[in-house]
């Protein structure tokens, strides 16, 4: 589809989006499809091209080449959607010493916006009772609140946030994932830009996956649950057989991995093989006392969708019950 004829389901099209700065190309004609009501997850490594991309959509910067349309506007002409849009970008900026609500009042001012959208914002973020306290005051969940604020005064059909998590404590995250959540309830398109894989799985109903500027995946979360597979969990009973039966498995075609950490082998796309695999163990002398199926996890599918590992995104796994 090209993005002069977006469809008035999608709040943002792309097609062959790319920005170069030099010779380094830092999104890599990039096309997107984000429907319009959604929470769109933004995903990708830290570098991935993620800010950029953003910037680009709110006319910070310029495409170097690639259309678009953002709420049936022209990604050329920004002026003919950003009144439509709210956004937080990075840590919000405020004047320390004024209050909460004195800090909206100075931006309702300059964006010649109305002011009595400045107590509704307030409620809608949960600093109703803090509105008048000085911003110094306030926690990092706080401020990204406020930020958020900010970012509804318009009125917005669209709200973009970039790492709207970053730097905060479990509280704050499952604070700012209902309030993210409670947006959405109320038809306002959200596109979410993070690192956090946690946030792809309690807020989002949509994600696009990048990896050095490109996309790896887009679609639902429920498309990206679907992609994951299953994996067979093996432990002999002796651990130093464990050398032993991942040559085994391998020579029977198999990709096996060997997780010393808790004593197993674990094997790709071989749940249909577990009888076989079993007896073939056993007739080598390696008894068997675990054989389970483990479905992969979103991390581990994010992983290989980007070809990156753990230390590049956070998986959170501590957080990841966190309802």
């Amino acid at each position: 589809m090209a993005a002069q004829d977006a469809a008035p389901d999608l709040a943002v099209v792309t097609t062959g989006l790319t920005k170069e700065f030099g010779d380094r190309r830092v999104v890599d004609d990039l096309d997107l499809a984000i429907p319009s009501g959604s929470v769109c997850g933004f995903v990708g490594p830290n570098g991935a091209g993620k800010t950029t991309t953003i910037r680009m959509l709110l006319g910070l910067i310029r495409p170097t080449r690639g259309s678009g349309r953002i709420l049936q506007g022209d990604l050329d002409h920004p002026a003919s959607y950003l009144a439509r849009v709210g956004a937080l970008i990075e840590s919000p900026a405020f004047y320390p010493s004024l209050s909460g609500r004195d800090n909206l009042r100075a931006l309702v001012r300059l964006g010649q916006l109305a002011p009595s959208a400045i107590p509704e914002v307030l409620e809608r973020v949960g600093l109703a009772d803090r509105a008048g306290d000085r911003f110094s005051r306030y926690s990092l969940g706080m401020k990204q609140r406020l930020g958020i604020a900010a970012a509804l005064l318009p009125d917005p059909s669209l709200l973009v946030l970039d790492e709207p998590t970053n730097g905060l404590d479990p509280a704050g995250i499952v604070e700012m994932r209902s309030l993210i959540r409670s947006l959405a309830d109320e038809g306002m398109t959200i596109f979410v830009s993070s690192h956090l894989l946690s946030e792809i799985e309690h807020i989002c109903d949509h994600v696009v996956m990048i990896r050095s500027g490109r996309s790896v995946f887009q679609g639902s979360v429920a498309e990206l649950y679907g992609m994951r597979s299953s994996e067979l969990v093996i432990r002999p009973e002796e651990p130093a057989q464990l050398e032993g039966l991942a040559v085994l498995l391998s020579r029977r075609g198999l990709t096996a991995q060997i997780d010393a950490s808790s004593g197993t082998v674990v094997v790709s796309d071989a749940v249909a093989l577990a009888g076989s695999l079993n007896r073939a163990a056993f007739e080598a002398g390696i008894v068997i006392v675990h054989l389970a199926e483990r479905e992969r996890s979103l991390e581990e599918a994010y992983f290989a969708l980007t070809g990156t590992h753990s230390g590049d995104v956070e998986a959170v796994g501590a957080l990841g019950g966190i309802q």
